[in-house]
């Protein structure tokens, strides 16, 4: 159902636009909902003001245009200083007519410009006496706000004293970030509400809300001060003299936090040409930001052009949005598919009315689990809102409860397996089928025979169907055990093409036990965590031997992993037996196993707990000397030069080779960043914490001795 701009051709209908985008801008300042997601309103306003402009003596005076938050938004409290919009701009050659009449505007060329992320929240005025934060007001209408200091203590980066005693006021966006909101949505429902259809939502509503029974947590981001009345007048004065950049770093040494911390920050650029290239990279990062962005920020840096250009009636003429396509949209719950994985998990997907998100055309999103389905009182024919983050799967984010028209209907939950019609086993959140990979044999064997696992070649999914029609293959063990006069017998086997799959085969039964490990698919690893498994154990029988707590000394495994671990390892019991029968190899090579007594049980070892794949299956143990020993290292982007040809895991085995461990995230004890082409966010993080960066041919130099 998503809501898009008709095309205004008259007066009536030019009417109706303007009764459509006034209701929905009163709906979203006040309570944090709305009928059209940003994109819908963006869309419907600028037809809005393209006929305007070709009918001036028409213009209705309820019209959104012209007016800090489209005129919807009232308060009692007076601004000191008018907090205003912004204006948009949707493209590059919008960005660079907007520089030219900004140049106009002041006669000369702006050659510096801040450049900082848009913050997807509710903007907010918080003013403080001798450095004590005495009130909180919203935009409001943008001459006076609505009073919400019953909030102050309750939002993160907003501290109740500044570093200094000083007088004045910090303006900025309150939002919640993708934990926050999560956390918020669980308690919300915990308590018998609905929940937010997205993170503005939820810190409009938190941050107004008097009387809840709960609170949740919620995040401020300064990006201006300004001067109160009663504010010293050296003090006003170098506030009114300080570049934006100068202003941003002052606002964070009074404690206030900002930006400046993120992948996001905000910087100074010396050209618009800078401010594109800026807008480009923060887009790119934009998916994997703790936080919502729906644009960038592009502001005169010097107080002199700012001063000299001015503000309008709803906006600063110097400072523009420069809009990112919409992440998030409203659309229609039509259907629930319910599919089957490789390890028997019963999955819900959600089919949706098509709608164009980030610039493609969705039509089906995840739904996580039954669970998740209940907690969110999803139902068919809802409206939902939708989101999409870069290339991460859209996902449901929540329905939109105050647009549902009573004719939803429950979704219904499958009684038995909906591909084998089995029982359902519903002890965790994540439903799996009773026959677990039997259930799904071809997608478990085609995971298995892959690259990153056994890697068979020739043996795609297309022969592993005639394998499992023909009754050949009934788990992973058949593999090792087929014969040559069994695959001759099967259409389009010649005898070269079978001679070559049994060598194939031949060569999987001496893989690592990393990439056995991984092959046998057991829920909560992956090729990282079956690395590590391995390497620390050496031995399909330690693995067997140990308990819980003898797992969790592994990295990166904590209780609930560990025990889940040790769980699925004993139904899988069964099949590592003919596996070992078969003669394929359950040790991994170069790998020391823990002393005698730590292998069943033992206490959990501190380390890194992040559960990211990012290593490498089938890596042997660290060389001790080699040059990355001792070193955290992450590899992104796409590699050149003799690095080439290797993939993601063969590079993190490379890393394991030298001495090093590999990573999939860049945190203060990376050692390393691998930065090849394309590299984002990561080489970003790496930038901002410090971290050394390598390029893909000073990396092969540093490794050269061991690039097989």
């Amino acid at each position: 159902m998503t809501t898009s701009a008709a095309l205004i051709v008259d007066a009536p209908s030019y009417a109706r636009a303007v009764d459509t985008a006034v209701d929905a801008a009163a709906a979203y300042y006040a309570g944090g909902t709305s009928p059209l997601d940003d994109d819908a309103y963006d869309r419907l306003v600028r037809e809005i003001a393209a006929w305007e402009a070709a009918h001036p003596d028409q213009v209705l005076p309820r019209s959104p245009t012209g007016k800090v938050a489209g005129g919807a938004a009232e308060g009692d409290v007076p601004h000191t200083v008018p907090m205003l919009s912004l204006d948009n701009v949707f493209s590059a050659e919008e960005f660079t007519a907007w520089t030219a009449s900004l140049a106009r505007r002041i006669g000369r060329d702006v050659t510096r410009f801040a450049v900082g992320p848009k913050l997807d929240g509710l903007a907010v005025a918080a003013r403080y006496t001798e450095g004590r934060l005495t009130r909180l007001i919203t935009r409001g209408d943008g001459t006076a706000g609505e009073d919400v200091s019953h909030a102050i203590g309750t939002v993160e980066g907003l501290p109740e004293r500044l570093t200094e005693p000083v007088t004045l006021e910090v303006r900025g966006e309150v939002l919640m970030t993708t934990a926050q909101f999560t956390y918020a949505n669980e308690v919300r429902t915990g308590h018998g509400g609905q929940p937010f259809a997205n993170p503005r939502n939820a810190a409009a509503g938190t941050l107004r809300a008097r009387e809840r029974a709960y609170t949740v947590p919620m995040t401020f981001f300064g990006y201006g001060l300004l001067a109160l009345p009663d504010t010293d007048p050296a003090t006003a004065d170098r506030l009114g003299a300080l570049t934006y950049g100068e202003l941003m770093s002052l606002t964070g040494e009074l404690g206030v936090h900002t930006s400046a911390r993120t992948a996001a920050a905000d910087i100074v650029a010396e050209s618009a040409e800078r401010v594109l290239e800026r807008v480009a990279e923060v887009a790119a990062i934009r998916a994997e930001l703790p936080f919502g962005i729906d644009g960038v920020v592009v502001k005169a840096d010097l107080a002199a052009d700012r001063h000299a250009a001015g503000s309008g009636s709803r906006a600063p003429r110097w400072a523009v949005a420069y809009k990112l396509p919409a992440a998030e949209k409203i659309t229609r719950l039509l259907d629930v598919e319910w599919n089957v994985g490789r390890t028997g998990i019963i999955a819900p997907r959600a089919v949706l009315e098509p709608v164009v998100l980030d610039g493609s055309t969705i039509t089906y999103a995840t739904l996580h689990n039954p669970a998740d389905i209940t907690r969110r009182d999803l139902r068919l024919g809802d409206p939902v809102m939708v989101l999409r983050a870069g290339d991460v799967i859209p996902r449901v984010q929540a329905p939109v409860a105050h647009l549902r028209t009573g004719a939803e209907r429950p979704i219904e939950f499958p009684a038995r397996c909906p591909r084998c019609g089995s029982d359902i086993d519903r002890r965790e959140e994540r439903w799996r089928c009773s026959q677990g990979r039997t259930c799904h044999l071809v997608a478990s064997l085609a995971y298995a025979v892959g690259r990153d696992q056994l890697d068979i070649e020739g043996l795609g999914s297309t022969r592993i169907v005639q394998l499992v029609d023909a009754g050949l293959v009934t788990d992973l063990a058949d593999l090792f055990t087929l014969r040559r006069d069994q695959l001759l017998a099967l259409e389009r086997m010649g005898e070269t093409s079978t001679d070559n799959l049994l060598a194939a085969i031949g060569r999987a039964k001496q893989r690592p036990l990393s990439r056995v490990l991984c092959a046998l698919g057991v829920r909560g690893t992956g090729r990282s965590i079956s690395r590590r498994i391995a390497r620390h154990f050496a031995t399909m029988d330690r693995i067997r031997a140990a308990d819980a707590a003898a797992m969790q000394r592994v990295d990166g495994i904590g209780p609930e992993k560990a025990a889940a671990i040790v769980s699925e390892l004993v139904v899988l019991a069964p099949l590592v037996d003919k596996l070992v029968a078969a003669g394929v190899s359950m040790t991994e090579p170069g790998a020391t196993p823990p002393p005698d007594g730590e292998t069943v049980t033992g206490d959990t070892a501190d380390g890194d707990t992040g559960t990211g794949d990012g290593g490498a299956a089938g890596a042997t143990a660290p060389a001790p000397g080699g040059p990355l020993a001792g070193m955290r290292v992450v590899v992104t982007g796409a590699m050149t030069g003799p690095l080439e040809r290797l993939s993601r895991n063969e590079m993190n085995e490379l890393v394991e080779r030298a001495g090093g461990r590999s990573s999939s995230s860049v945190s203060r004890k990376t050692s390393l960043v691998v930065a090849g082409e394309g590299a984002g966010s990561k080489r970003a993080k790496a930038e901002e914490l410090g971290v050394r960066l390598a390029t893909p041919d000073e990396f092969a130099v540093l490794v050269g001795d061991f690039l097989g």
